[in-house]
């Protein structure tokens, strides 16, 4: 699997990339993905919140689905 560079992993299976003078992006590692199953709720923040390292910024529900 390949692995960008320029992005930044937290412990929790998340990433995070800033582009040079643009906005961050965030994400759910592969690892986290395969966990949740469907995806029901997702909840982020305003636009142009600033977001503190550390700091809460959202929350993701989801159903797992039985292993086949």
């Amino acid at each position: 699997m390949s692995v960008p560079a320029e992005l930044k992993y937290t412990e929790e299976h998340m990433w995070v990339g800033v582009p040079e003078g643009g906005r961050a992006r965030a994400g759910l590692a592969h690892f986290a993905q395969s966990l949740l199953g469907d995806i029901v709720y997702v909840e982020l923040p305003q636009v142009g919140q600033v977001i503190e390292a550390g700091q809460a910024m959202g929350q993701v529900s989801s159903r797992t689905t039985p292993p086949r």
